[in-house]
């Protein structure tokens, strides 16, 4: 599990707000019956976001120390495999359940519970010796169509990822041309191959860019992010956007994706209680923190003090 440094200060801070509450002074796991914040539970995720989940779920298990979260991080569509096949029953996933789907369920008598946690951008990334620092969007659609011809390799992550179907579902292309184009193996890997390779783009979530874990932040250091320009926006026809949490709250970043959790347990129980958590002000905090946008900004309380 990835945790990085600025979480482990957020930590601290959880500590002095919320205090030491009965379930916490009791530091073993046991194998009591499952509640919202005890047990056994396992979940999966896309992998695509693996870091933001990794956060969520390690502060969650830290502040309730019975609970076990069993996290398994596939492709897309393995993860909607093995929801649809009933082999698990919470899945965190890029895009809502569709209606074909969602009647699996129902006929079950498991409706399925969508919740949008967060907002994520699609970033385009090129080594940091490359010249190339501008994209537009009708330029990425005629280059994964394959009507601009390019030395240069277009990298991502898996065949069957969520960014290449999020890709194809915004482009309107149903199957890439560009002969130059290539999977790896995940997020991490396109970002190690693209700090090595001044003649490549990636794409990659945006999530992965932000305090990077210790086994891959030198290759964070040695990539840049490109800026996209949406010819089409009605806004902002001539500019060009890198993703940020300003942008994408503003809509002017135009390659963004949302995240859900889908609760198919059709119980209150563990996994029930960790979706309540990604949702809650704490959970949306971690969010904030991490770089991506929260579904929804978590309030500050400031408290002014009169001088009298």
């Amino acid at each position: 599990m990835m945790i990085n440094n600025s979480l482990r200060y957020l930590l601290l801070s959880f500590v002095v707000i919320a205090g030491f509450t009965a379930c916490n002074q009791n530091n073993s796991k046991t194998s009591e019956e499952e509640t919202v914040a005890a047990g056994r539970v396992k979940l999966i995720a896309d992998e695509s976001f693996q870091p933001i989940v990794d956060e969520e779920a390690y502060v969650f298990q830290y502040l309730n120390p019975k609970a076990t979260l069993d996290i398994s991080y596939q492709t897309e569509n393995s993860v909607l495999r093995l929801l649809l096949n009933d082999s698990i029953r919470f899945a965190i996933l890029s895009r809502k359940l569709s209606a074909a789907e969602e009647k699996l369920f129902k006929d079950r008598t498991l409706p399925p519970v969508t919740n949008r946690f967060a907002l994520d951008a699609v970033t385009f990334i090129v080594n940091q010796s490359s010249a190339d620092t501008l994209i537009t969007v009708n330029e990425i659609k005629k280059i994964l169509n394959g009507e601009t011809k390019t030395g240069t390799d277009i990298v991502f992550d898996n065949a069957n990822s969520s960014l290449v179907r999020y890709l194809k579902e915004f482009t309107g292309i149903k199957d890439f041309k560009l002969k130059n184009l290539f999977a790896v193996k995940n997020n991490k890997e396109v970002i190690k191959y693209i700090s090595q390779h001044p003649q490549a783009i990636g794409i990659t979530g945006f999530v992965w860019l932000n305090d990077p874990g210790k086994d891959y932040a030198a290759a964070v250091d040695k990539v840049k992010i490109v800026a996209v320009k949406d010819e089409n926006s009605k806004d902002a026809p001539d500019q060009y956007f890198k993703p940020s949490q300003t942008t994408i709250a503003l809509k002017q970043y135009p390659l963004v994706r949302d995240l859900f959790l889908i609760n198919c347990t059709g119980k209150m129980g563990l996994a029930s209680g960790f979706g309540q958590f990604v949702l809650s002000q704490r959970g949306q905090r971690i969010i904030l923190r991490s770089g991506i946008l929260p579904d929804s900004i978590p309030s500050r309380e400031i408290n002014i003090k009169k001088n009298l």
